[in-house]
């Protein structure tokens, strides 16, 4: 357990180490003993996850000091200990907001400790909970979740809706790192299944030999090593939603398997001979073309028609416009505040080189962009230096920059000229293109054979 951090102000010697000692007897928690008002408040920065504080210091009084405290940090627990037997002293205390207050008598540390006891289970239920609301928020509000305002996120968005209000499959496609996933537990938590598991398996990251136990479970004994029931993926899903990544991952064997269960919302265990019923609704995902996969013969094509569902295909970030930039800003924020670091924000020239790219690793690799972009950043703006995409950027900016084909044929044949020291003949054969293009190109000052 996590050690938890004590302040105890108390400006009589003896009775601060008798509560010292007493709280201390609990190895979880760590006491910091201070005499005075001031010097408590000068160690805030500790952060300390309770404070108690004497009402009669020598240079505050409690109500002062449990008012500095509360500007400083006004989530911090303070139970007041006090020789004050005064019920108008406790009361004015409680309505100032301290979590407790004890007058000094002998039973005064066995009240504190269960004091403590109470205000830390109380802490951990409001953690708990306000991680819930968060947690629940972020799934329930896709608009906020899947950052963007274009169009073509726009359709995306309007499907999702249509897929709310049913329980169709839904097959979700489209190029790797696009945001698949995203769409599939937005449409779980938007879903009357919310309440219920959203189980994902990533089917390629399966091994073969063990991928029918992982989805359908097995009995007892079905194998070596089989030492005990098992439930599978689909069953612990029951009442929810499964989320089938790479689907044309899945052996040709099995897929069979597969497709009565998705038919019949039924399963058998491996090695066992009761059918388990499903409630269960499918989401699969692929950035394969699926149809192409059937023509070939790697996916059933009756198995194809089971998961295609609703589909849904989302667009390659280069296609999205200005949804980079509201990506970028949204990665900013994010990473800053992970890292407790000040927002920045994008010059003009940096703007327009996040929208100059392809971005062939799509919002995935637009995410990693920006988090290298705002560590390498020395300023309060992220400049063009700052953003660097590695060995796919001279091919993306050759493809994001509008030129005549006369430019970009320039540009190419430069490029492999000097990647040649200068050997025209090596340079034509290589383009398969005539030597004469190239010495014109030369000739004529388009192109600099300078090495």
């Amino acid at each position: 357990m996590e050690a938890y951090k004590i302040f105890i102000v108390e400006d009589d010697l003896w009775y601060g180490k008798i509560l010292e000692h007493h709280l201390g007897l609990n190895p979880d928690y760590v006491i910091s003993r201070f005499e005075t008002g001031k010097s408590c408040l000068a160690s805030l920065h500790l952060k300390p996850d309770l404070i108690t504080i004497d009402f009669g210091l020598p240079d505050l009084t409690g109500d002062t000091l449990f008012i500095k405290i509360r500007e400083i940090n006004p989530t911090i627990p303070v139970i007041v200990i006090s020789s004050q037997e005064k019920i108008k002293v406790a009361v004015e205390m409680l309505k100032l907001g301290v979590n407790d207050y004890l007058v000094k008598d002998e039973a005064t540390k066995d009240i504190l400790w269960n004091s403590i006891i109470r205000i830390r289970e109380n802490q951990s239920l409001k953690n708990e909970v306000e991680k819930l609301r968060d947690e629940l928020g972020q799934k329930y509000t896709y608009e906020d979740t899947i950052i963007g305002s274009s169009k073509e996120l726009k359709k995306i968005f309007a499907l999702m809706n249509k897929a709310n209000n049913s329980n169709i499959n839904v097959s979700i496609t489209g190029e790797t790192g696009t945001g698949k996933e995203l769409v599939a537990k937005a449409i779980h938590y938007n879903s009357p299944r919310k309440k219920n598991n959203f189980v994902e398996v990533n089917m390629a990251a399966i091994p073969k030999e063990l991928i029918e136990s992982e989805l359908f479970g097995h009995e007892k004994g079905a194998f070596t090593g089989a030492i005990s029931r098992k439930i599978g993926k689909f069953e612990h899903a029951n009442g929810g939603t499964i989320f089938l990544d790479e689907i044309a991952e899945l052996d040709i064997n099995l897929q069979s398997k597969m497709l009565r269960v998705i038919q019949e919302r039924e399963l058998i265990r491996v090695g066992g001979n009761d059918k388990v019923k499903l409630d269960i609704r499918i989401i699969v995902a692929t950035h394969k073309d699926l149809i192409v996969e059937v023509k070939e013969g790697r996916f059933r094509e009756d198995l194809f028609f089971r998961v295609m569902g609703l589909p849904i295909e989302m667009p390659p970030l280069r296609e999205r416009g200005n949804d980079t930039i509201l990506l970028a800003r949204h990665f900013v924020i994010l990473f800053c505040k992970q890292n407790k670091m000040k927002p920045l924000s994008f010059s003009a020239e940096a703007k327009n080189k996040l929208l100059n790219y392809t971005y062939p690793g799509n919002v995935r690799e637009l995410k990693a962009v920006i988090e290298l972009a705002v560590v390498m950043c020395e300023s309060n703006e992220i400049l063009a230096d700052d953003i660097r995409f590695s060995h796919l950027e001279a091919k993306s900016d050759l493809l994001g920059i509008a030129k005549t084909l006369r430019e970009y044929t320039c540009e190419i044949v430069e490029h492999f000229l000097k990647k040649n020291d200068g050997d025209v003949l090596k340079t034509a054969t290589q383009l398969d293109i005539g030597k004469s293009t190239i010495y014109n190109l030369i000739k004529n000052g388009e192109i600099n054979d300078s090495n």
